[in-house]
């Protein structure tokens, strides 16, 4: 991110007084200690006192793991680097040791804590240029290391919620189930009538523990911010609170599905999987049964003659249409919620989206703000990107805002982001930033509105499946969102306008806008095919022939 280092040398010149204080003594080390264990006190207290919580659902293993392992990367953090001299070789080849140390007993405790704790890892695992590459890549492994419930734990919420045994609602049931996740696991079945469906089954501690883990998560957040206070994660807290209770109700995920199969009818390489909601609940949702390649797996599309520009590109059409278009977006785009299928009588390649329980409803004035962010990115257009980025909370940190949300680096923000794809030099860069500018990070995510969090993930998302294909930063992607950031704002403005003139003269303007881009993807369209080599060889042939 070069070119930022200028704008926020005076907040990193705080961060390294205010290290070298914390790092300087051992005596902060042991008030962390002391400090977690009046935490791990007050804890017990308050969760085994507070009568909405029942006390047998939450061990004092569950707890004390927990506390244990929280006051661990404490330590590790304040005791390990105090003698090194801050921004040195040797003090960055240590930071980034204690990172990956932290990173895998976080991912330790995601795995025997389970449910919540999974939840939260993975979605920490997703933020590639948000967080340290040490903690993503090492949190990513938790998409394949969810619990699996038992066979009895199956049979019982199926009966609890369906009132009715397994042997009696289908013909055949598959206890191995094709997929399992933080809060629920999905098994391919048979129903009486011969439809092949898929059964997804919520685990049945989930819904019991998942506030009471949400509660521990932030108390001992605010421990760690007392001890560092340039790290705020509460935003994460504050996410989880509002989500996880949506994402546990398998109604709302139905609905959402269905939702989303309407408002994209009309792209006929988009499949959402029918509910049948005669036998759903809140813990058990019946979908049909779709298979596929993952979207990230170049190598099956290979082999199933699956254009891969095609995928990439209808992706990137897909998002841009949910997110500038119609504000209704799917926040969960990892690889194994995204498939791909060849459709043998067609021909054509179809993307199947899967797990709807997470979807972000934008506002229309975040929408347009972040429309109009967007051109300006695209355009290089620096004034309006400081505009828009003031507007959506970055204030004066708007140029890390703009390479947050880009995921590019300064220099390449105000060259243009369309105008060359992301060199290895530069995603280096971006990544080494990110554990140097964390603290800032970590402010600028407490001070945009809350819709922006879910967008940065699937944003991140979204660009490692890019990376997987080898298509990102291609030009198709930023025509796509210039063509639903155009058509989004002059929908806007004619819907503020109560002129007829000015209403025509907005529909000419997008009208314009959008012929010029088409103009442009033929232009790209000649220029990297046959016919269009030969075109423009033939031109120069002419021109050399009359001079």
């Amino acid at each position: 991110m070069s070119g930022i280092n200028e704008t926020f040398q005076i907040s990193c010149h705080i961060l390294h007084q205010s290290k070298s204080k914390k790092e300087g003594s051992l005596v902060m080390a042991g008030r962390a200690l002391k400090l977690a264990s009046l935490t791990a006190a007050a804890s017990g207290i308050y969760l085994y006192g507070n009568k909405f919580l029942d006390p047998s659902d939450f061990g004092v293993v569950r707890v004390g793991r927990t506390i244990a392992t929280t006051a661990l990367i404490t330590y590790d953090y304040l005791t390990s680097l105090r003698s090194v001299p801050y921004g040195s070789e040797e003090y960055n080849f240590l930071k980034s040791q204690v990172h990956l140390r932290s990173a895998e007993r976080l991912r330790k405790l995601c795995c025997v804590n389970r449910g919540t704790f999974i939840k939260v890892g993975q979605h920490l695992g997703a933020l590639d240029y948000l967080l340290p590459e040490e903690y993503t890549r090492t949190l990513k492994v938790l998409h394949n290391q969810a619990p699996q419930s038992t066979r009895q734990e199956i049979e019982q919420v199926i009966r609890e919620d369906l009132g009715k045994e397994i042997k009696e609602l289908f013909v055949s049931f598959e206890y191995t189930p094709l997929g399992a996740a933080s809060l629920a696991q999905v098994h391919k079945a048979v129903l009486q009538d011969g439809r092949t469906v898929a059964v997804k089954i919520q685990h049945p501690k989930v819904q019991a523990q998942s506030s009471k883990d949400i509660l521990l998560i932030e108390v001992l957040l605010l421990v760690v911010k007392q001890i560092f206070p340039d790290f705020e994660f509460m935003w994460l807290v504050e996410e989880a609170k509002k989500n996880l209770p949506l994402e546990l109700d398998f109604l709302h995920e139905g609905r959402n599905a269905e939702k989303v199969a309407d408002m994209f009818k009309n792209f006929d390489f988009l499949k959402v999987p029918r509910i049948y909601w005669e036998l759903s609940s809140s813990r058990v949702l019946l979908m049909e049964f779709m298979e596929g390649g993952q979207v990230n797996d170049r190598a099956y599309m290979e082999r199933n003659g699956i254009d891969v520009n095609e995928i990439s590109r209808n992706l990137g059409k897909l998002y841009s249409e949910m997110i500038f278009v119609n504000g209704f977006v799917h926040c969960d785009p990892h690889p194994g919620n995204v498939l791909v299928k060849k459709c043998p009588a067609s021909g054509k390649a179809h993307i199947i989206l899967l797990d709807h329980g997470l979807y972000q409803v934008l506002s229309e004035s975040f929408r347009m703000d972040y429309c109009r962010l967007w051109q300006a990115l695209i355009k290089a257009d620096m004034k309006r990107v400081q505009k828009y980025s003031r507007r959506l909370g970055a204030g004066d940190m708007y140029p890390l805002f703009a390479c947050v949300v880009t995921a590019r680096s300064w220099e390449a923000v105000n060259r243009g982001i369309d105008k060359s794809p992301v060199s290895a030099s530069e995603d280096m860069e971006i990544r080494s930033n990110t554990a140097a500018y964390l603290p800032q990070i970590t402010q600028l995510l407490n001070n945009v509105p809350r819709q922006m969090l879910l967008l940065l993930k699937t944003n991140d998302l979204l660009r490692g499946i890019e990376l997987a294909l080898n298509t990102r930063a291609s030009a198709s992607s930023f025509l796509n969102m210039s063509r639903c950031c155009i058509r989004a704002v002059s929908r806007y403005q004619r819907s503020k306008s109560h002129s007829l003139y000015r209403k025509a003269q907005i529909s000419l303007t997008e009208a314009l806008s959008l012929w010029q881009i088409s103009l442009y993807e033929l232009f790209l369209w000649l220029k990297g095919s046959q016919l269009g080599n030969w075109v423009i060889a033939l031109l120069r042939r002419r021109h050399h022939s009359m001079y």
